[in-house]
């Protein structure tokens, strides 16, 4: 009997073992991966004539706040009528990228991919088509790569170490929400300008699916939501007013926890032809 219980006891040793070991290394290779990832977009940042020094640090975790809110902004003069993406190299290295996201104030300066074969291959794949847990700010085929839908959705994850679409969620601050209110899109020959009109907790459906956008009721429902969201986590700036003539562009992360979408909505102020 005593050894048949010595036998069980270290059979559940051995396991409690395996789990801790198998939990260490899946941490030791995300954090490699997030890490490779950033140093990619680095290194991207810098062919494209971006500062890679404003580029968010490899080394910052989430449970850092203090670390993440200290990141530099990425140096884009968003006066400027040249594009600061050379998008003749980007898509030399990869014919999916389309676009550039940069908003101020927080860490996204990326470009943004789509894929014509598989609409989340990006979900978890870099810039270069490489399996990377962070994977790509990206659209699906739903949305045209022109930014011409009433709606268009970037999907980004909400990384620990403050990359992709992690701190879109400084628009939770009330004060940070006011004091910053663009979002910047260049593609190969326009620069767009939406200025945020919301920020919000909103449920995990598929914006795209849910609604049939070529309605006006239905669009009007979406851009009812946007202005008076019910979440309880939200902020919305009061003096925009949204009519079936705006084109919307919607942030989609995720939270830091439970179910659900961190959603940053803004509507299309100007749309500009820029240098190459």
């Amino acid at each position: 009997m005593k050894n048949k219980k010595k036998i069980v006891l270290i059979i559940i040793i051995v396991l409690c073992l395996l789990i801790v070991f198998g939990s260490v290394t899946f941490l030791v290779l995300k954090n490699v991966n997030e890490n490779k990832t950033n140093n990619e977009y680095r290194q991207i940042a810098t062919s494209v004539g971006i500062d890679a020094e404003s580029l968010p640090s490899e080394n910052v975790t989430e449970s850092a706040d203090s670390q993440i809110s200290e990141m530099p902004t990425p140096d884009i003069d968003t006066d400027s009528n040249v594009s600061p993406v050379d998008f003749s190299s980007l898509t030399s290295q990869n014919s999916d990228i389309y676009s550039w996201i940069y908003i101020p104030g927080t860490n996204v300066n990326y470009p943004v991919c789509q894929s014509y074969i598989d609409d989340n291959y990006y979900l978890d794949h870099d810039v270069y088509g490489n399996y990377s847990f962070a994977g790509t700010i990206y659209s699906q085929v739903c949305n045209n790569r022109e930014f011409t839908d009433k709606v268009t959705v970037l999907y980004g994850h909400n990384m620990a170490n403050g990359s992709m679409f992690a701190t879109l969620h400084r628009f939770a601050d009330s004060s940070f929400f006011e004091s910053h209110d663009k979002i910047y899109i260049y593609t190969s020959n326009r620069k767009l300008t939406y200025r945020v009109v919301s920020a919000f907790v909103y449920d995990d459906r598929h914006i795209m699916n849910s609604f049939d956008f070529s309605k006006d009721d239905q669009f009007q429902s979406y851009l009812d939501t946007i202005q008076n969201p019910r979440s309880v986590s939200k902020n919305v700036r009061s003096n925009i007013d949204l009519s079936l003539n705006d084109k919307i562009i919607t942030l989609s992360t995720c939270l830091n926890s439970g179910d659900g979408r961190y959603l940053v909505n803004g509507v299309l102020i100007n749309n500009e032809a820029i240098e190459r």
